[in-house]
């Protein structure tokens, strides 16, 4: 298991040249991307972002906590079904039906009662961050109390998603079972495929990608992110030194949880699509390779890992249709086995050394700085190579 020196962690404070530099990225994509990508490029890019935001919860609950969650597409498609529900109560004044339209098919009648609620748009964004959130905090709750943790802790989200994702894959008159919620108009009277509309999403998306950064850089500050960290190597001393870890993790279980609701929310708006597929176990186990491939404990690693990894996959699957699972797996591999702290991780740490040993400067000692530096340091390793002598 690597080490807690060989992880990157964000320092005390939000200085304000990383602000600058957030901004600037945010700027960046929404006005400079969309002139420079073609249609269906921005449209990729679209999806990767919100698919970003699910990437930071997946990073702040394992990398920096230490709880490695299979389960997350739950939530993710809660915030998804959610923003849905909404979108599919819009019915045209034209349509002979008020009911969404695939409930007539199944012979509803009469609207379900906890639809209701989602005809208000306020109602339906805050049940795309507090249903995931909620539920979050219930199991974590269950879990956590109960002093689970480790491959436990994996294999209960696991049995989790299924459990979630048998439940909506057989309800086709309350959610249209396998087939999930599509055919969306319209939103606040705006027409939902409309391309300023959509652009409009993404802009939205890239905002709340910035936002979540700084949330999640925020809550890893200080001591608040030292614990976090803490709990991750060494619960038992924590628990010892009179903090309660329970309340932490849920705490932040839940938040990482709303992440992935907000991202499936913007997820569904691009796509145009809901179903029970979000909450298949492969797509969970994805989004911890995001994490993995960008670095843990890095929060710029996972919102890099979460765009590098699926444009990857995308290109791959266009140029090599019939085998790209083979190249999609090789990568992740080697990139795994070769990268242990992931991308960000090797860029923070072993590619400094090897472009110092590349253009023949002295590499530094694996040690502190003062020892190197330190006069009588010095005096005895020259009585030592004398002595050598």
């Amino acid at each position: 298991m690597p080490k807690l020196s060989q992880f990157s962690f964000p320092k005390d404070r939000l200085s304000g040249r990383e602000l600058m530099v957030v901004a600037a990225l945010a700027l960046i994509l929404i006005f400079v991307m969309p002139s420079l990508l073609p249609g269906f490029r921005l449209d990729l890019l679209h999806r990767y972002l919100a698919l970003a935001i699910v990437a930071l919860g997946i990073d702040l609950i394992w990398g920096f906590t230490g709880l490695l969650s299979l389960g997350h597409g739950i939530f993710f498609a809660l915030g998804g079904y959610a923003i849905a529900m909404h979108l599919k109560l819009q019915v045209p004044a034209t349509a002979s039906s008020s009911l969404p339209d695939f409930m007539s098919l199944y012979g509803v009648t009469e609207l379900p009662w906890f639809w209701y609620p989602f005809y208000s748009f306020t109602f339906a964004v805050a049940a795309v961050v507090l249903i995931p959130a909620l539920l979050g905090a219930l199991l974590g709750y269950l879990v956590f109390r109960n002093r689970i943790r480790g491959v436990y802790f994996s294999i209960l989200t696991q049995a989790a998603i299924i459990v979630f994702y048998n439940f909506f894959n057989g309800q086709q008159k309350l959610f249209n079972g396998t087939n999930g919620l599509t055919d969306f108009q319209t939103l606040l009277g705006f027409p939902v495929r409309n391309a300023q509309t959509q652009y409009w999403f993404y802009v939205l998306t890239v905002i709340f990608l910035a936002l979540a950064y700084l949330l999640c850089r925020w809550l890893t500050m200080g001591r608040f992110g030292r614990l976090l960290v803490a709990i991750r190597d060494d619960e038992a001393r924590v628990r010892f030194s009179g903090y309660n870890p329970t309340s932490y993790k849920v705490l932040v279980f839940a938040i990482s949880a709303a992440l992935a609701g907000i991202g499936g929310a913007f997820f569904t708006l691009r796509t145009g699509i809901i179903s029970p597929r979000a909450m298949d176990i492969a797509f969970s186990i994805e989004m911890v390779i995001w994490v993995a491939v960008g670095g843990r404990a890095s929060l710029i690693g996972a919102v890099l890992g979460a765009l590098l990894v699926n444009f990857a996959r995308s290109l791959l699957s266009e140029q090599f249709a019939d085998i790209w699972l083979f190249f999609q797996g090789a990568l992740f591999l080697i990139v795994v086995l070769a990268l242990p702290t992931g991308i960000v991780g090797w860029l923070r740490t072993e590619a400094p050394n090897l472009i110092a040993k590349l253009l023949g400067r002295p590499q530094p000692l694996a040690t502190y700085p003062e020892l190197e530096f330190d006069p009588e340091v010095q005096y005895e390793r020259e009585v030592l190579e004398q002595e050598g002598k």
